[in-house]
């Protein structure tokens, strides 16, 4: 992943993923085109942000997981 990359993936994320979503299989998919679609809006493109992390829908998924495991605390 580019540093342009992983600073947008991040910052996106912090920033689009509600304290309220639920870690299902829809609201992570339709996360990750939201962030895909916002990110080619500001032209940076799907290959620059997956260069290097296996999978965007993983990123979100883990950080609504691990969200909601700080929620119990």
């Amino acid at each position: 992943m580019s540093a342009r990359g992983t600073d947008f993936l991040y910052k996106w994320i912090s920033n689009n993923v509600p304290e309220t979503v639920g870690s299902d299989m829809i609201s992570v998919a339709e996360l990750t085109q939201k962030l895909f679609a916002d990110a080619k809006a500001v032209g940076i493109g799907s290959t620059e942000i997956e260069e290097d992390t296996s999978s965007v829908y993983e990123a979100i998924l883990d950080a609504i997981v691990h969200h909601d495991a700080g929620l119990a605390d």
